[in-house]
């Protein structure tokens, strides 16, 4: 209890605008990074389990329903950066009311859209199962899965959007140890579940739901707790129309780009499936490899985010953009320490999660080529996150839009049908939506120019909302 306590203490925000910019930078990723490796646990633990101790055909269903989950939950986090930047602005410009009525906003919104996100996913799970051309051996637990993962999303929902509120005011370290706790509690659930219970690919999804809900009851402890201009009340729940209106400006061009861009892996998945369990097993160990490789850059990239979005509600132009700079040659020094490792020992990164020499050969095939291009992502990952900070984020929609769903689809296509119907090809279909998403978003970042966002102006001054330090 006196840890608890100790944990969702009331204040830890950090005023980015003055000080050390690499300092702020640094000590705001590294717990968000390795706050991301332990959210990432979730579903390798999952895969882990069931590909050691339940069968292959679970292993690949549990790993291969991931742009399914991306689909919906890419929206609502897309939409909930909207959140976090419109906060981040206000913070910065010590337009304290303004905050309190955006969280209040945002908290209402998860709230509704968890519900709906609850049905919808239930709803969509057996079609999209079909719809990625999954084994027949795989759809039961496919779909067993996902059915009991989206029954507690708004588990997932609420530690997202709370976590997201703390860090727009700078603090990272609270969302961090809640993620610890909960991937922690998630993998002894999986052991107990599937060991003790039998309870095989249903196991792991319940021990992820359970997790998920102790890291949103957390977080929201957290926000009743604080004194600050984030403090959360639930007689003040209400959607604020002004606020809806600059969360929806902000969030939904990055809703629409991790919606569409999740929707369009499920068939770069169907691609995969094609070529049997043993290569969409192959490609789910490379998968979860993926995503520890991206963490480095993406917690860059939030830093960055939160970083831009306070300067520029002071602003701080210059800062904003040293602070910039800075984060895109921190992603990408990581980048490279992380990826040395994973090349040399790829096979035994696969095997850890499938021991079977099928998939052995095929995930350190994908590992092996796909991943010295990792590098190119740390310049969309940064600059994108620069724009959404400074409120732009219609820009990094349409770019990535073009790189990852209608260039990434067109080359598909042509490369199955006039190339070369192997397996390789296809994989190489990441890579070049990285080069060209790199490419486009460098050159449109090094002619944008950084101002100070109008989301803090317009009503605002207008209406003469003044600074208040503390919730009334």
């Amino acid at each position: 209890m006196t840890a608890i306590k100790h944990l969702i203490r009331p204040r830890r925000d950090v005023d980015m605008t003055e000080g050390p910019i690499i300092r702020h930078i640094i000590m705001f990723a590294i717990p968000l990074l390795i706050g991301n490796i332990f959210q990432q646990l979730y579903n390798t633990v999952d895969t882990w389990v069931v590909g050691n101790y339940v069968s292959n055909e679970a292993f690949s269903a549990v790993g291969t329903v991931g742009p399914i989950i991306n689909m919906l939950i890419g929206f609502f986090l897309g939409l909930s950066s909207g959140a976090g930047v419109v906060i981040s602005q206000y913070y910065g410009a010590k337009k304290y009311d303004r905050v309190q009525d955006t969280v209040h906003t945002a908290i209402l919104m998860t709230l509704i859209l968890g519900v709906i996100f609850t049905f919808l996913g239930i709803g969509m799970a057996p079609f999209m199962v079909r719809f990625m051309k999954t084994p027949e051996s795989v759809i039961p637990e496919s779909t067993a899965y996902l059915t009991i993962y989206f029954s507690g999303v708004i588990g997932l929902m609420l530690y997202n959007i709370g976590s997201g509120i703390l860090r727009a005011v700078g603090d990272s370290q609270r969302p961090f140890y809640f993620l610890v706790v909960s991937a922690v509690l998630n993998t002894v659930l999986d052991l107990v579940f599937v060991l003790a219970f039998d309870m095989g690919v249903e196991g792991v999804a319940l021990a992820t739901i359970i997790a998920q809900c102790t890291s949103a009851v957390l977080v929201i402890i957290t926000l009743m707790r604080t004194d600050t201009c984030i403090h959360l009340s639930w007689q003040k729940l209400k959607i604020h129309r002004d606020m809806m209106k600059k969360i929806i400006r902000v969030g939904i061009p990055a809703a629409i780009q991790m919606a569409i861009t999740s929707f369009s892996n499920v068939f770069v998945q169907s691609y995969i499936n094609y070529f049997g369990a043993d290569v969409m097993s192959g490609w789910t160990a490379y998968s979860k490899i993926d995503q520890l490789l991206f963490l480095p850059m993406q917690s860059i990239s939030l830093a960055s985010t939160t970083f831009v979005g306070q300067n520029l509600g002071q602003n701080q132009v210059e800062r904003a953009r040293r602070g910039v700079s800075l984060s895109l040659m921190l992603a990408v020094v990581s980048t490279v320490i992380v990826m040395i490792p994973v090349l040399i020992f790829s096979g035994g990164f696969v095997a850890f999660f499938n021991d079977k020499p099928e998939v052995i050969e095929y995930g350190t095939l994908f590992l092996h080529w796909i991943t010295p291009f990792y590098v190119l992502c740390c310049v969309n990952q940064v600059y994108s996150g620069a724009l959404r900070g400074a409120g732009n984020s219609r820009a990094p929609m349409i770019i990535m839009l073009a790189s990852f769903v209608v260039f990434r689809q067109i080359y598909l296509f042509v490369t199955a049908n006039f190339i070369s119907n192997t397996v390789l090809p296809i994989a190489m279909g990441y890579p070049a939506g990285w080069l060209l998403c790199s490419t486009l978003t460098f050159f449109y970042f090094k002619h944008a120019k950084l101002s100070k966002s109008r989301l803090v102006e317009d009503s605002d001054d207008a209406a003469g909302v003044n600074p208040r330090p503390a919730r009334s």
